[in-house]
């Protein structure tokens, strides 16, 4: 088998994104259900992390359920949103809940992040009433500069994609690869499929390599400009 190209990555790198701020702004539906029983999941990735939560994603679809979509809705209210109001009843999926002393929404975080998006000249759609520091917008965030660094390099701008690139290093570094952790760690303890389980852990694996993936990649820019020509192939 051949390596991928950088390209390959791109855009790999952009569906998983899109494929995980899906699993997190809403319930799954049917669509998406059916979406996820077609998927193949890569049975090795690199990250054990990863690995082990597309393991449990993919048990959970190959075992029968009486009313999945269902249990899946249950279980996604049960680890998001919970029973209580303390901050401590559910992994809630803010940013400001894990970075402010008493776990409130709307702090700090969620005007760092407002700042980031309309720097990218982002705007959320007016049919999202939650916060900005939302995981899901956070992870779109990252589709939408991965996406953009994606049609640089098709349009031979190896610049404009290593800017576009270094922009999602820099909030990877400043937020998900912060917070998000803790947040796995709670929905670990609140959810009861291994559904949202793996869905944890799928996220963090991913998130860690991928901040190795830009920490690689941009190392190459900076110190391979010479040889900026030459096919780029990215080995994972």
């Amino acid at each position: 088998m051949t390596e991928p190209t950088l390209e390959d990555v791109l855009a790999s790198r952009v569906a998983t994104y899109r494929l995980l701020a899906r699993l997190f702004r809403v319930e799954v539906d049917q669509e998406c259900y059916d979406e996820l029983l077609g998927m193949r999941f890569p049975a090795s990735t690199g990250s054990e992390k990863a690995d082990a939560g597309y393991g449990a994603i993919r048990r959970y679809l190959a075992t029968p359920h009486p009313s999945p979509l269902t249990e899946l809705a249950v279980d996604y209210t049960r680890t998001f949103i919970g029973g209580g109001n303390n901050g401590y009843s559910a992994a809630y999926p803010f940013e400001s809940v894990y970075t402010s002393p008493k776990r409130l929404l709307m702090q700090g975080a969620r005007d760092e992040v407002l700042v980031a998006y309309r720097a990218a000249g982002i705007d959320k759609q007016p049919s999202w009433k939650d916060g900005e520091d939302h995981i899901a917008l956070e992870l779109e965030f990252m589709q939408v500069l991965g996406q953009r660094a994606l049609d640089a390099l098709r349009a031979g701008d190896e610049d404009a994609a290593a800017e576009r690139l270094a922009c999602q290093k820099a909030f990877l570094e400043d937020h998900l690869g912060g917070w998000f952790p803790m947040m796995a760690s709670d929905m670990r303890k609140f959810s009861k499929t291994d559904f949202y389980r793996g869905l944890a852990d799928l996220t963090a694996g991913f998130l860690e390599t991928d901040r190795d993936f830009l920490d690689d990649v941009l190392e190459d820019e900076d110190g391979g400009r010479e040889a900026a020509s030459a096919p780029i192939e990215v080995q994972l």
